[in-house]
């Protein structure tokens, strides 16, 4: 395919995209921007367009993943995107206020309730709290994911209701 039908192509398929960029973003501006962002990675990338296959599926895993690595980016950065008329409040530390009661709970009362699960559950949670993804304690664990997964919301809720328990003791 010629640089010349390849950009035809695209361009014909450009409409059919703004309403899955509309949905992603939930907002015009973001939308026609992804469709933009979309269409130069298209062409910037198209001696990776294997002639023959699907161009507007092709397009449209660009623009997903476009999508995924901005918010994805947006989120590391910690960007708060305010969008009211009183957009010099973001970052302000004259808005912050400090609460100065504490939790109901200690760090103390909280590893007590963990202490107190059995092993079972106890070990799984414990893994997914320090990082692990649910398939590395499974293999760690030699169980299967469907188990880490049980016994991780199993251990919650025992921890929840543990901890509500000294909550309505106090």
């Amino acid at each position: 395919m010629t640089t010349l039908e390849f950009s035809y192509s695209l361009n014909k398929l450009s409409s059919s995209l703004k309403p899955f960029a509309m949905k992603l973003t939930r907002d015009v501006d973001d939308a026609n921007d992804l469709l933009q962002d979309t269409m130069v990675k298209a062409f910037t990338n198209k001696d990776k367009f294997t002639e023959g296959t699907n161009l507007k599926a092709w397009l449209y895993t660009i623009m997903k993943n476009t999508f995924i690595t901005n918010y994805q980016r947006m989120v590391r950065r910690g960007t708060f995107v305010d969008t009211t008329d009183n957009l010099h409040y973001i970052n302000s530390s004259d808005s912050l206020i400090e609460n100065g009661v504490f939790g109901n709970f200690t760090m103390d009362d909280i590893n007590e309730a963990i202490e107190k699960l059995d092993d079972v559950y106890k070990t799984p949670f414990m893994m997914h709290f320090r990082g692990f993804k649910y398939h590395e304690i499974a293999d760690k664990l030699q169980i299967p994911i469907g188990t880490v997964k049980n016994r991780i919301h199993i251990a919650r809720k025992l921890l929840k209701e543990d901890l509500m328990v000294y909550k309505h003791k106090n």
